[in-house]
């Protein structure tokens, strides 16, 4: 297997020769505008794709499928609507399915739980997208989990750490694992995403598993950046398992 992160949280993943987009957020830098609920006025995404429009749609015509952990548009925005085939299958949960179907895409492969396509096994995980009132207004979002034979893959997707990520280590037993750092936050309530103390826990309550970060220095209400969270990997001596990946990068996965 192989991973590529190509800006904040979109990820192509390449197993045995299939390619998988993982939340796809594909406008130009600015394109998504202000974050709503803070003092920034910065516009979304921050960076530009590490690569060039005319790159970019080549890499779409070999993409196999798209997985789509939520609808907040730093990972569904309106570029990839547009830009994506709409008879690409498009993995998501049964939640955001219908809403999908009304953007023009006709594949839409619900997973409630797990589905087989193409010799891959792909499992829902459940998310916390914050916490209090902050976490009931981010709505439902799930990760996935993606096995071929005895290979797992965990993209944890916008959660932090809670006793359920926990639960979906033990039951899947992925031996990497992908979270959504940054400690993205509002001008109110607590991290939506990741700290680099969730990635802790995360490495430590796993410590088996490979742990790749994402999510990084591409939208304004992140507060903690790549070179933070690296000096936080170092501290816990955990550089040897925790990665964090720069835009662009290719990584191959080793089982």
């Amino acid at each position: 297997m192989k991973l590529q992160l190509w800006r904040n949280a979109t990820l192509l993943l390449n197993i045995d020769g299939i390619s998988i987009l993982i939340d796809p957020m594909l406008g130009d830098k600015g394109s998504m505008g202000k974050i709503p609920m803070t003092d920034s006025e910065l516009l979304n995404p921050l960076v530009d794709l590490p690569f060039s429009r005319e790159e970019l749609k080549k890499k779409l015509e070999g993409i196999d499928a798209v997985a789509v952990t939520h609808l907040h548009p730093d990972h569904w925005d309106a570029a990839a609507v547009e830009l994506l085939d709409k008879n690409i299958p498009v993995i998501c949960s049964n939640v955001i399915a219908d809403y999908i179907a009304e953007q023009g895409f006709t594949n839409i492969l619900i997973v409630n739980d797990q589905l087989q396509w193409k010799n891959i096994e792909i499992s829902t995980t459940k998310g916390q997208h914050g916490t209090g009132e902050i976490g009931e207004k981010m709505g439902i979002v799930n990760g996935f989990v993606f096995k071929k034979e005895d290979q797992s893959v965990y993209i944890a997707g916008d959660t932090i750490w809670y006793e359920e990520i926990a639960q979906e280590i033990d039951k899947h037993k992925p031996q990497h694992i992908i979270v959504a750092g940054g400690a993205a936050t509002f001008s109110v309530g607590d991290p939506i995403i990741m700290t680099s103390e969730d990635i802790k826990k995360v490495s430590t309550y796993a410590p088996e598993s490979t742990i790749w970060i994402t999510h990084l220095e591409a939208v304004s209400h992140c507060g903690e950046d790549r070179k933070f969270i690296q000096e936080k990997i170092n501290e816990n001596e955990l550089k040897e398992r925790c990665f964090v990946l720069n835009d662009g990068e290719e990584a191959e996965l080793y089982f």
